[in-house]
């Protein structure tokens, strides 16, 4: 922690946590293991941004593809969720972290949807960290509803067409209220995005490491950060550029 510069902190990290079922394969137990052992690296990794001073924290928590898995992993994962929520909502008051939520909530179960709303309403005064969780969430069904949004507001004469740009498209989007990240982590060892954030993600620096998320810790989260900035970001200019 203390190679870290802080005046050099990405402003907002996401992270796809990825690993937890082989995890709990390679250790000889059923998926929901692993996915119970991840808790604690969230509680772990939300606490090493907060204590860091970073601003915003994503994480893929739930992909829409995520309902295509058995049903019993996602009851589990509900059940799971909800639980978690009810026992870090005062932990994360204590921490003066704010609770967001991003995806199509409308597919998550009622009881579900009641317990966010309730974490929601409980931090919304806070103004530490901005824990960003995405749930029900894929980048490609948040554009199609963005660019339904812009259609519908074109059609009833709110927004000309000649109008739209790259603000115009990121205000329609879910995450409007934040900066894109700077910093995207992949645990377990695959390199892809698996439909995250593909538009908020077109500068950011990816860092993948084969690290299972239920053994991902502050320490690793670290690694990241020092990784992120020993790279030289130029935006298109040169590297004379961007050192003048």
């Amino acid at each position: 922690m203390h190679n870290i510069d802080k005046e050099r902190l990405p402003q907002h990290i996401a992270i796809i946590m990825d690993g937890n079922g082989r995890w709990a394969k390679e250790k000889g137990q059923d998926r929901l293991y692993g996915h119970f052992h991840g808790v604690e690296s969230v509680r772990n990794i939300v606490e090493g941004c907060a204590e860091l001073g970073v601003k915003y924290l994503t994480l893929y928590a739930f992909s829409t593809e995520n309902w295509d898995r058995p049903q019993q992993e996602v009851t589990g994962l509900m059940e799971l969720l909800v639980d978690t929520i009810r026992k870090e909502v005062p932990v994360l008051n204590k921490n003066n972290i704010k609770l967001h939520v991003i995806g199509d909530v409308n597919m998550l179960p009622a009881y579900a949807r009641q317990e966010l709303q309730e974490a929601l309403d409980e931090t919304k005064t806070n103004t530490g960290l901005n824990l960003v969780m995405a749930l029900s969430y894929s980048s490609r069904w948040e554009l199609v509803n963005a660019v339904k949004a812009i259609a519908q507001d074109v059609k009833d004469d709110k927004l000309q067409p000649q109008e739209i740009n790259q603000d115009t498209l990121q205000s329609y989007l879910t995450t409007s209220a934040f900066p894109d990240p700077e910093l995207m982590i992949r645990t377990s060892g695959e390199y892809r995005i698996s439909n995250f954030l593909l538009y908020q993600l077109a500068y950011a620096e990816l860092y993948f490491t084969n690290t299972r998320w239920p053994d991902f810790r502050k320490e690793n989260l670290y690694e990241a950060i020092q990784d992120f900035q020993n790279r030289e970001r130029r935006f298109g200019k040169t590297s004379e550029q961007v050192k003048a």
